[in-house]
């Protein structure tokens, strides 16, 4: 064999880092050891994998043609070393989901996944739909759970999942007392909503289709507290999944308000790259995505 599993995990690392010296670092190598791992490899088969633009590394043609057969082999051979060491029945995991997700569902699946798979080391990161199917597409998340719709033709999208979104307000609000509200009263309000780019501002765009143009978008914020906060103040009327509005609309912090106009429903998808191996973590996950899905 002209190559070994170190140089692949070099050439992955870079990829990744768009950056030697940051590659190296995360590998625990010099900087010169990780430059003569990628040099060798490029030499021994005569081929760029790189392209040089000023400090940073981008992957060249033939290495975004490579790139998905080294992540299998290299996925194939952690779980490999996972089973030689410890005949752990799943290895390294890295979860990525959006905020909704992520703060109010996804932390009770990694407990979940903690307590099934004790010696399997798992991350989550939480970030909007568009980050999170960047992160998939580039090889740094395993799974990504998300909101939003979303397309590319090398990602495997899974429907997961039934959500709904509310509409909510303060009970100080003129409009928390109203059995319904009709489309004229929501084009009326002052709104404060997630941040274009995000799963939840994409079924909201969605649901009110037709009325946006004559809508009043008060506020776009990132943070889904913050806008429960913002909407307790008074600040305007809100909308967002009914998982993260549990607490605040049984102590009557915040109001539900019906829009029987307007359909609010929407999925939740897993996404996967489809060029990626299959780890023994990565099937776990989906076995106990199956789980959750209702």
């Amino acid at each position: 064999m002209r190559y070994t599993l170190r140089q692949l995990e070099v050439f992955l690392a870079i990829a990744q880092a768009g950056n030697l010296t940051r590659a190296a670092s995360e590998l625990n190598m010099s900087q010169s050891a990780a430059s003569s791992a990628l040099k060798d490899l490029e030499t021994q088969f005569d081929v760029l994998l790189f392209d040089r633009v000023g400090k940073r590394l981008q992957l060249s043609d033939r290495g975004k043609q490579l790139r998905p057969a080294a992540e299998r082999l290299m996925g194939m051979a952690d779980d490999l070393e996972q089973s030689l060491l410890n005949n752990a029945d799943a290895g390294p995991l890295n979860i990525g989901a959006t905020l909704s997700i992520g703060n109010y569902l996804a932390v009770q699946m990694v407990a979940e996944y903690m307590s099934l798979h004790p010696d399997a080391p798992i991350t989550l990161d939480v970030e909007n739909t568009e980050h999170i199917a960047e992160r998939v597409l580039n090889f740094e998340l395993d799974v990504g759970m998300i909101e939003g719709e979303f397309q590319h033709p090398h990602l495997d999208i899974k429907p997961w999942r039934s959500d709904e979104l509310t509409v909510f307000c303060s009970p100080e609000h003129e409009l928390a007392t109203s059995d319904t509200v009709t489309d004229q009263q929501l084009m009326a309000a002052s709104w404060i909503l997630r941040e274009n780019g995000s799963g939840t501002r994409q079924a909201f765009n969605r649901a009110m289709r037709g009325l946006l143009p004559e809508m009043n978008i008060a506020l776009e914020l990132q943070h889904t507290e913050a806008i429960k906060r913002a909407v307790q103040e008074n600040l305007g009327v809100g909308c967002l999944s009914l998982m993260t509005l549990e607490d605040e609309l049984q102590s009557g912090r915040l109001v539900r308000i019906q829009t029987p106009e307007r359909d609010l429903h929407r999925r939740l998808y897993l996404i996967l790259h489809k060029q990626k191996y299959q780890s023994a973590g990565i099937q776990a996950w989906m076995d106990l995505c199956q789980k959750w899905s209702s």
